[in-house]
């Protein structure tokens, strides 16, 4: 919860703007005291008296406004994080420049609090050689970056440049603050994330609706609390997190060889990835042609990575993941015992809010001698939190 906590945000001239409106509620939901400052071009996409309602506060817009008082010092001064969301192509220039030609630009230069900062903008800026440059040296100085996503852009494209999702931008925020964050230094987390997909031949292959996102949020949250991070993927949409070293795979078989690879040095495993159980026994060389009568295709399983792990330093805590449509509890206690688990993270993709391609999740962590922990619905970043803590947990009592 963010009781008490001052949070100052900033709004530039995004289309996403409006996107705004969700996040100044939920910080205030959170107990957060909120003050707004909108840029000249902000507001022609969102009103100041909409969000001086919903804040409950003044909103700023002028670096003049009052005469007797300078915004820019006393704002920076109070704050105890700064949240620019959504921050243009442009904003991210002055930033990195250093300029203060308004009062949102001033106060950066006048406050200690940390900054973060949510990109929203086109494709084509977001990988301009000097946006790519004026994001690295921002990231250098310590501002946090949230996104952008790959999705639907104002423009019609669809790619990298997509404001991040209001919870996930709120949840970071909320992670921030968090009083019991533990942490992970001189712990090496391993997490494999997203789908496999299993070639039928050149053009089509078998796969699954896995976005990746929670095992993206696990690695995010582990490397926040300072673990080394070890990202083995299947395909995604996602970028590779900052700082993760990163292995992108394709197939089963290749995430066993790289998990294999990298498990017996890792304290903390989290199987996060939706690995394909089946594969075709025979892979067509050429593209697979309509022939006016049924086809069928001869499928064999894939590698069990969870249960054919090699051993890794016995003082190493699995968690793993149960997807189930029906039998929860029952599939995932199973599953936590044939795998040698010492959590399995267990979710009914069935209920809405849960499963694959959202924001949030609900889970059940159930643990090797039997304790259930339910959690209600909340951003993937907040389960990954609970998960890692009790991972954590386990590897204290292992020391």
């Amino acid at each position: 919860m963010l009781s008490g906590k001052r949070i100052l945000l900033g709004i530039t001239g995004s289309i996403s703007a409006y996107k705004s409106l969700q996040i100044l509620r939920d910080l205030c939901a959170e107990g957060a005291e909120v003050d707004v400052v909108l840029t000249e071009s902000a507001q022609r996409f969102v009103p100041a008296l909409t969000l001086q309602v919903f804040s409950g506060r003044p909103v700023h817009t002028d670096l003049f406004e009052n005469r007797n008082e300078m915004a820019h010092l006393t704002l920076a001064q109070s704050a105890d994080l700064v949240l620019i969301a959504p921050v243009t192509a442009h904003f991210i220039s002055k930033m990195a420049m250093g300029l203060s030609d308004d009062l949102l630009s001033s106060l950066l230069l006048s406050t200690s609090a940390p900054v973060m900062i949510a990109p929203a903008m086109d494709i084509g800026m977001w990988t301009h050689p000097s946006v790519e440059h004026n994001v690295s040296l921002l990231k250098k100085r310590g501002v946090h970056v949230i996104g952008p996503e790959i999705g639907l852009l104002a423009s019609g494209k669809v790619g990298m440049g997509r404001f991040a999702d209001e919870r996930k931008i709120v949840s970071h925020v909320s992670s921030y603050f968090s009083e019991d964050q533990p942490s992970l230094e001189g712990e090496v987390v391993l997490v494999t994330a997203g789908p496999t997909e299993e070639p039928i031949d050149p053009v089509r292959f078998i796969s699954n609706r896995s976005s990746g996102k929670m095992g993206y949020a696990l690695a995010e949250v582990a490397k926040k609390w300072g673990a080394q991070v070890i990202l083995v993927s299947g395909p995604t949409a996602l970028p590779f997190p900052d700082d993760v070293a990163c292995f992108s795979v394709r197939t089963a078989h290749e995430m066993k060889t790289e998990v294999d690879r990298h498990i017996p040095s890792a304290s903390i495993v989290v199987m996060a990835a939706a690995v394909s159980d089946y594969r075709p026994r025979v892979r067509s060389e050429k593209k697979i042609k309509k022939s006016g009568s049924n086809y069928q295709m001869a499928l064999e399983e894939t590698e069990d990575i969870l249960a054919g792990r090699p051993e890794g330093t016995g003082r190493q805590v699995v968690v793993g993941f149960a997807a189930e449509t029906d039998q929860l509890l029952e599939n995932a206690q199973k599953k936590l015992q044939d795998k040698r688990l010492d959590l399995i993270v267990a979710n009914d993709i069935m209920q809405e809010g849960a499963g694959f391609d959202v924001e949030t999740n609900i889970v059940q962590i159930i643990d090797a001698k039997g304790k259930i922990t339910p959690y209600p619905k909340m951003t993937k970043h907040r389960i990954a939190g609970y998960i890692l803590k009790e991972a954590l947990a386990i590897k204290s009592s292992l020391s």
